[in-house]
């Protein structure tokens, strides 16, 4: 130890950290290369502000950059800025107290008990999180108003500073020198340090520069043993000479050797053009900066460029991808793309709460100068500003989609590809909810081939429509032909076809939209705004079915809540619909589908069906009479069976006994083929077990064909 050299104490506090840091394994080690590469971000700011006021703090040196350069031989990985430096002072209260707020609130939380060991990293120790890799630390540096200083500590307790008058001369700035433990030796590989640059670092405004080195193969010729052979030969000897053999002694004679060369490579070629003004960014550059981020091989569809003032400041750029990726609404898979910066540096792409999970599929940045650097994951959730970015965040991504909406062949794109999170946000979100509700859209029976959207739904509306009917079912064509659609057909109004299943979530939250309730035609009682004659004309048709209702009743049992006359139908004979606040015949198919389900809710949430009669229908007359000549008959029975397993089917809802069903529609063919049951010897065990048709008068076959 030279004559000018002074040993100093750690702060108890420092004493502890430092202690805790190198005895615990920890295993985020990596971000110590994010923090010290932000330190040397912050002081090459300081010089830079400096330089403001005064040009000449800059005459040491002029280029403001940052250097790593790892060496494998020494075991070592300098960082080295062109920053402000430290003078003797800095070094002693800077690298010996507690200086930075994050730190010492690390402590407190540490002291009072609070936190555990995995917050480190996390937390960010600045430079103590150095000792995370490395065992000792020896830091040159040299500040314009004072001499060249070299700190050195292995964390024992204490740190030494000297005057530094044998190294290299720094002209200004800090040279670090981590002296790497054994088992961190691959934070000196060069594809690693890229990596993390990259990961946290990738935006920092100042170039960071890797000392890389290059390994080339290069042809050197091999004279010394042609001057060998001369020796030893003394004097010359006549040979003939072969040219052939000549010429393989001349290849022979060169040979490759391994030559290794070092060069400067620059990191962070990507900017952060968030920090510029939008006007000034060409569409070509945000295509390079998507890529860059996302590892997208396609462009983008659409961005939003915004920076939020006031209270809260922070700048966001956020894009909508093109297509959605396969794992869109994998449960593992991690929380957000957004990546958080904090003045540059990266935090986290895992901030949950920075995005809700229904705009998950939005990528971008958002850089704030109000969060601390050293915020843990903890910190992260319980922040007020985390919760206005989240806000903001929200309100811009809804923007962004109404200006994708304003250009029809774009918006075509996103919708197909993101419309299930549009309707996922309608179930969650309640507050964006109307917005959300406006970017829908639906076929209809008036849409033809196109979408439309509720707003022009309402437009074309009828005078005097109370609301919006909407039929929800597996497919259009399912849902386009249901017999629940054909009364509204004839009185021209317009019904929506909704056949995602998430449809049936979103419109349990959705329950109207611009003042106009939604309907749905499949449930419960659906008022078509009839006049006084269809009303007293409905009067008399269900006074004239009351008998026919009760047999059906009779006959269906516990199968049917009631019977009763529809006002909904026009060309079906009969159909089913569930109560006002069940489940749809659709969302019951859903749920049964649930790999997972309660069964439990199943006894509550299926509906109880009503059976729902035609009067005005040929099948329906014709049954009514002979339920009036003799209700017990057994051939009424069974057509009333055959008609309410096929509205089942017609209505949307699955077969409890299809086997059952089949039965009768056999016992259907065979009455129109004139299949007489004695006939049909090859086939005596299938006849035994369909369900029970009798014709106890000759004749009564070509009945029920009148019927058919």
């Amino acid at each position: 130890m030279s004559a000018d050299t002074e040993t100093y104490q750690f702060q108890a506090e420092i004493n502890q950290l430092m202690s805790l840091i190198i005895n615990t394994f920890y295993s985020n080690k990596e971000i110590f290369l994010r923090e010290l590469v932000s330190n040397a971000s912050d002081a090459l700011d300081k010089i830079r502000y400096q330089s403001l006021t005064d040009k000449s703090v800059l005459d040491s040196e002029k280029d403001l950059r940052i250097e790593l350069i790892p060496d494998k031989d020494a075991k070592t990985l300098t960082i080295r800025d062109t920053g402000v430096g430290m003078t003797k002072a800095d070094l002693v209260n800077c690298l010996g107290t507690i200086a930075r707020s994050g730190t010492k609130q690390f402590m407190e939380q540490l002291q009072a008990g609070s936190t555990d060991i995995s917050m480190i990293g996390q937390f960010g120790v600045g430079f103590y999180s150095a000792y995370l890799a490395a065992d000792k630390v020896t830091v040159y540096t040299k500040h314009n108003d004072d001499e060249q200083y070299v700190w050195e500590s292995e964390a024992g307790g204490h740190f030494t500073i000297r005057r530094d008058d044998s190294s290299e001369r720094l002209g200004r700035g800090t040279r670090i020198v981590l002296h790497m433990k054994e088992d961190q030796l691959d934070f000196l590989q060069e594809r690693k340090i890229k990596d993390l640059v990259k990961k946290h670092s990738q935006f920092i405004q100042y170039e960071i520069r890797l000392w890389k080195s290059k390994e080339e193969e290069k042809e050197v010729s091999d004279d010394e043993s042609d001057a060998t052979e001369q020796k030893e030969g003394g004097e010359a000897k006549i040979e003939e000479v072969d040219e052939e053999e000549e010429k393989k002694k001349k290849k022979k004679k060169k040979r490759k050797e391994k030559v290794v060369s070092h060069e400067w490579e620059v990191l962070n070629k990507t900017k952060p053009i968030w920090m510029r003004k939008p006007d000034e960014i060409k569409k070509e550059e945000y295509e390079e900066f998507y890529k860059a981020i996302t590892n997208d091989w396609e462009a983008h569809l659409a961005q939003k460029h915004f920076s939020v003032e006031g209270q809260l400041e922070f700048r966001a750029l956020l894009f909508v991808p093109r297509r959605a990726p396969f794992d869109l609404f994998e449960n593992r898979k991690k929380g957000s793309n957004i990546k958080l910066y904090v003045r540059r540096v990266f935090i986290t792409d895992n901030a949950e709460d920075l995005i809700p999970e229904w705009l998950t599929f939005v990528k971008g940045v958002v850089d704030s100068d109000d969060l601390p650097l050293n915020i843990s994951r903890e910190t992260l959730q319980q922040n007020k500003v985390i919760k206005v970015m989240r806000k903001n965040l929200i309100k811009k991504a809804i923007e962004l989609f109404s200006e994708i909406a304003e250009n029809k062949d774009d918006f075509k794109t996103f919708y197909e590809q993101f419309s299930k999170n549009i309707k996922y946000g309608i179930h969650e979100d309640s507050a964006n909810r109307d917005k959300l509700a406006e970017l829908l859209r639906f076929h209809s029976t008036k849409s033809g081939d196109e979408m439309t959207s509720l707003k022009d739904y309402i437009a074309r509306m009828n005078e005097g429509q109370k609301g919006i009917y909407y039929i929800t079912g597996e497919s259009r064509k399912a849902v386009e032909h249901a017999p629940f659609t054909e009364a509204l057909k004839r009185k021209n109004v317009e019904v929506i076809f909704m056949t995602d299943p998430i449809d049936e979530y979103a419109m349990q939250q959705l329950k109207e939209f611009d003042g106009k309730k939604f309907i749905c035609i499949t449930k419960g009682n659906v008022d078509l705004e009839t006049t006084e004659e269809e009303k007293k004309r409905l009067e008399e048709e269900k006074k004239a079915s009351e008998n026919l209702c009760k047999v059906i009743k009779e006959v269906l049992g516990d199968k049917v809540e009631k019977v009763e006359v529809s006002q909904r139908l026009a060309d079906s004979p009969c159909c089913i619909v569930t109560g006002e606040y069940g489940w749809s015949a659709y969302m019951e198919k859903i749920m049964k589908a649930q790999a997972l389900r309660d069964n439990s809710m199943s006894t509550y949430m299926t509906s109880k069906k009503t059976f729902e009669i035609n009067p005005d229908h040929a099948i329906i007359r014709e049954l009514r009479k002979k339920a009036d000549a003799d209700k017990s008959d057994k051939t009424v029975k069974d057509l009333i069976w055959l008609l309410y397993e096929t509205s089942l089917l017609s209505s949307g809802f699955t077969l409890d006994e299809p086997s059952s069903f089949a039965g009768r529609i056999y016992r259907m063919v065979k009455l129109g083929l004139s299949i007489d049951d004695a006939m049909d010897v090859d086939s005596t065990p299938v006849a035994d077990s369909l369900p029970p048709l009798e014709s106890t008068t000759p004749g009564e076959g070509s009945r029920m064909e009148e019927v058919d």
